[in-house]
């Protein structure tokens, strides 16, 4: 796990690319929220091989499986805590 510094669409781009690679067997589609750092999607989407879908404002339902995971890794894991 690492820190991120910045949500610019590129440093995300790039950071989803190099910790996905290794677990693409196990990954079909992903759902991200519609935030700016995620507008380099489609460039995720192809380096990836993979779906990539956005939700609609509101709707968290599309998003259960991120919202299940992010509250099982702020159990764990404290904000800005980096592992090396």
């Amino acid at each position: 796990m690492r820190y991120i510094e910045s949500k610019e669409s590129e440093v995300i781009e790039k950071n989803t690319v190099e910790l996905l690679q290794q677990w693409m067997p196990f990954i079909h589609t992903i759902t991200s929220d519609n935030e700016k750092e995620f507008a380099n999607h489609k460039e995720i989407a192809e380096q990836l091989n993979i779906e990539f879908f956005c939700a609609k404002p509101y709707d968290i339902w599309e998003r259960g499986a991120n919202e299940n995971l992010n509250g099982l890794v702020r159990q764990y894991f404290l904000k800005k805590l980096t592992l090396t």
